[in-house]
């Protein structure tokens, strides 16, 4: 309606996307498209392990499978990736997704980063979570991530927040429903509803704790497939509130003080942990994984746990960065076991440490080679 575009104009007055008419836009969208011609959007992550780029090639034909998809370049001299004298960085396709933006047979086409002689880039953590994932296909591993996000206004302050001052405290807002409650589920339906036409294996998808900040799942997914579906759910995200003119950030800590943060617990399991009296095989996993905290830390944000440092402080559901600690139900321990796993005997872990901005396939990495491969 006039009034809710134009109230949103008013909050998002500084968003040069959000005074947009997008409407003109389906008017070209709507235009046929030559049956041998398709877009491919290529997506890599750049050289800060948490930014995503993307560019779009035409094609002759429908790929069915990466390996029919050709490589490409770019320029790493502009995503913190390479130097200026020798730029070009290879873009390898690994996974395809339809593209629910464009539509019809075009793709988003998910890629790995490799150098000019053909080594990973530093942030390409893809290529070793592959090979852990191919070391232990026989126990099935599976992942569930939970990713949390928040939304921003132009200002960098939570969306729909007041300039001066804060809403009310934390208490209604988690699940809430109401225009009191809950701020930009429109974007959070947009991309729901994008992801699911894409293939993303998205699971669900809750209104957290703090005004303006959300959460989606992506799982449970077998081996790399889990930390694809997050990166490409990811850049969805980015992209349908980018239309809205709406920031998305990742930040594990947006506001300081008794605010939630924001992480990614991932679920974790093996088909040993799923069989009859797999609690034995959990418990197992929770011993190595309580000797080997300092690395899981390390492994679970961009910036070696500087960022978790923020959120990771024994308060507002968290752990203490500093302690390893395991518990039932319990949302203040790094690996929480579920109430219906530990009466069922089976099942799975949740690992809380892993930040909201962490790279799925590090994540993933360490929990396989610490719990499976003994690393």
């Amino acid at each position: 309606s006039y009034t809710s575009t134009n109230m949103s104009r008013t909050m998002l007055k500084d968003s040069p996307n959000a005074a947009l008419n997008k409407t003109l836009l389906n008017k070209y969208l709507d235009l046929p498209q030559p049956d041998n011609k398709i877009q491919a959007k290529y997506i890599w992550i750049d050289g800060t392990g948490e930014g995503i780029r993307s560019k779009t090639r035409t094609l002759d034909f429908v790929p069915k499978h990466p390996s029919e998809l050709p490589k490409w370049t770019y320029d790493g001299s502009s995503t913190y990736q390479a130097e200026g004298g020798n730029s070009d960085v290879f873009l390898l396709p690994v996974a395809i997704y339809r593209d629910p933006i464009r539509r019809g047979n075009n793709k988003l086409v998910l890629c790995e980063t490799y150098t000019s002689d053909m080594t990973p880039t530093a942030t390409n953590k893809r290529f070793r979570c592959n090979q852990a994932m191919e070391a232990v296909k026989s126990e099935e591993p599976w992942f569930g991530i939970e990713q949390e996000y928040t939304f921003l206004d132009f200002d960098n302050r939570p969306l729909g927040w007041p300039k001066n001052g804060f809403p009310g405290p934390q208490g209604p807002y988690y699940c809430g429903v109401g225009a009191d409650r809950v701020i930009g589920r429109e974007i959070v339906e947009a991309h729901y509803r994008a992801c699911l036409y894409a293939g993303v294996n998205i699971a669900g998808t809750n209104a957290e704790v703090m005004p303006s900040q959300w959460e989606f799942q992506v799982g449970p997914s077998v081996g790399i497939a889990g930390g694809d579906d997050l990166w490409i759910a990811r850049f969805l995200l980015h992209r349908i509130a980018e239309e809205f003119g709406v920031i998305v950030t990742l930040d594990p800590k947006p506001v300081d003080g008794s605010w939630n943060g924001a992480g990614a617990h991932t679920n974790f399991s093996t088909k040993s942990m799923r069989k009859e009296n797999g609690i034995v095989e959990i418990e197992k996993a929770i011993e190595k994984l309580s000797k080997q905290h300092v690395k899981h830390i390390q492994a679970y944000d961009p910036r070696g746990g500087k960022d978790n440092e923020r959120r990771l402080t024994g308060k507002c559901e968290t752990s203490s960065i500093h302690d390893f600690s395991a518990g039932v139900a319990n949302r203040g321990a790094s690996i929480r076991i579920p109430r219906g796993v530990a009466e069922d005997k089976k099942g799975y872990l949740e690992d809380r440490r892993p930040s909201s901005n962490c790279d799925p396939y590090s994540v993933c990495d360490a929990l396989v080679r610490t719990c499976l491969l003994n690393e």
